[in-house]
């Protein structure tokens, strides 16, 4: 089970879907990989209030699918349901990246750091790693490709958190400020959404910033389960927005009725 959010009649995990969804563009054009409960949630959960044309991807093959429900995978045939059709991923997949007909990625990693680089290989120096973790799959390719990054989070603590992760997987802002652009790619991480709160960017240094706190999280919480420094608010933060009963009863009930997104959570 995950933690209830206090005040809210919701639990963290359908707070994050909401933010997440909540986030996505009325002209969004994404597709989801592996373990992206969250994300997959969030496509079907905007799809089902607040971007009726949003273009959803499934596992990146099936287009504009429509699951009776959040299968046991984000990867397997079942998420696959409904499709308008079937993407080759050599031939349709990757040349629509290439040509920026999806204009909406997400991923989550091991390591994220302050400026929304990914690291999902491996933990220490790349010869002799203390860990080897799974690898970033098309991180590295999609992170350049696609104009609107959104990222997340169910672990916010320093290890995941760091001020600089130890291989960049997926390329986010690079060393901060111009590096991305100076570099030729287009757009950047928009969004961060973790089990403590919403991080935004900085539009000059491209830091992390805090958007919002999730209810009975301080700021001090936040700032201490990160691995990097936070700008001091000026004002008080507000709190992340509360799911309106219409999300949570789609969420609940028709999107995901049997938990898959709670996961990631295990």
């Amino acid at each position: 089970m995950t933690a209830a959010v206090p005040g809210y009649e919701c639990t963290i995990d359908e707070l994050m879907v909401v933010a997440f969804s909540r986030a996505l563009l009325p002209d969004t054009r994404a597709f989801n990989g592996a373990v992206s409960f969250i994300p997959a949630c969030a496509f079907m959960l905007a799809r089902g209030t607040h971007a009726p044309n949003l273009v959803w991807s499934a596992g990146s093959i099936g287009i504009d699918a429509a699951p009776e429900e959040i299968p046991e995978s984000t990867l397997s045939d079942g998420i696959w349901q409904g499709a308008t059709m079937l993407a080759n991923s050599p031939f349709d997949f990757w040349a629509h990246a290439q040509g920026g007909r999806y204009n909406t990625f997400s991923f989550r990693g091991a390591q994220i750091d302050r400026h929304g680089n990914v690291n999902n290989t491996v933990i220490g120096a790349y010869d002799a790693p203390k860990v080897r973790l799974a690898g970033g799959g098309g991180m590295a390719d999609l992170s350049v490709m696609i104009p609107r990054i959104m990222l997340w989070s169910t672990t916010h603590t320093p290890r995941t958190f760091v001020r600089q992760v130890d291989f960049r997987s997926g390329f986010g802002y690079g060393d901060g400020g111009d590096d991305r652009e100076n570099r030729g790619m287009r757009g950047g991480p928009v969004v961060c959404i973790t089990n403590l709160c919403v991080f935004g960017f900085d539009p000059r240094t491209k830091h992390m910033k805090i958007n919002s706190l999730h209810p009975g999280v301080s700021f001090e919480a936040v700032s201490s389960a990160t691995g990097f420094d936070l700008a001091i608010p000026s004002s008080p933060l507000p709190n992340t927005p509360c799911p309106t009963s219409t999300e949570l009863r789609l969420l609940r009930e028709v999107i995901d009725p049997h938990g898959a997104r709670r996961r990631e959570f295990s």
